[in-house]
């Protein structure tokens, strides 16, 4: 059964697009939502805390939850309700992972904001390369909340992350968000993609939740410019 936030998701996001919360209005409180859906208010919250990350909704102190003006420029937003890492992405392809940073520290205000962190809980950054059939593929440059995840090792890092979140602390994962862009080639890139200095970038920005809508990674992946990347939607009507 899909979880009551993402319904609540789903159902504001979908108000939003038809026009019954039009651009610039003030949507229905918290309590008001956690009644119409015979839920709690938390839950509700982490239904809107998504939508905010999407860019749908904002909250102004004091006056309520707003509908963002441009709001119906996220339609073509890439939500992903199921993600199961590269590995399972790409199938029998060889994939490889190579390990550049594998750290601890404290998350700066942006990574806070999106894995929903206190400054004093610390997160994992990783930046990782990785190749498919022997060719890079991706760097990948990722942030996850150490209390949600404990324990991850090289091991994982060289593996699948995910396979450890399901496997070993079974965790599900829910839904996510990405925000496509192109970019410049960096120092980075040149090193690791093989990128030419004037290479334009696919780079892949994205936050994944669990299935109960708690954030656990904060993520930018970085593609080079040789034709093998590509995103597909698959817009259902209800």
């Amino acid at each position: 059964m899909e979880p009551k936030y993402k319904q609540i998701l789903e159902t504001v996001k979908h108000r939003i697009l038809v026009g019954d919360y039009p651009a610039g209005s003030l949507i229905p409180d918290q309590n008001a939502l956690a009644k119409e859906f015979k839920t709690s208010r938390m839950t509700v919250k982490k239904a809107l805390d998504i939508l905010a990350i999407e860019g749908y909704i904002y909250a102004q102190r004091g006056a309520g939850t707003f509908v963002r003006k441009n709001a119906l420029a996220q339609r073509d937003a890439l939500p992903v309700d199921e993600y199961g890492g590269l590995s399972q992405q790409l199938g029998d392809r060889k994939v490889v992972s190579r390990p550049i940073v594998f750290d601890v520290k404290f998350p700066s205000e942006e990574v806070r904001e999106r894995l929903e962190l206190q400054k004093n809980e610390p997160v994992y950054e990783i930046l990782r390369l990785r190749l498919v059939d022997d060719k890079p593929y991706a760097l990948e440059h990722t942030f996850m909340p150490i209390e949600l995840i404990p324990g991850l090792s090289e091991h994982e890092l060289l593996n699948s992350i995910y396979a450890y979140l399901n496997e070993a602390l079974h965790l599900q994962i829910g839904s996510a968000f990405r925000k496509i862009t192109a970019e410049k080639a960096t120092a980075n890139d040149i090193k690791y993609l093989g990128s030419a200095e004037h290479d334009p970038i696919l780079q892949v920005e994205q936050v994944v939740y669990l299935q109960d809508g708690r954030p656990f990674e904060y993520s930018f992946s970085r593609h080079p410019y040789n034709g093998e990347h590509a995103y597909t939607i698959l817009d259902r009507k209800k």
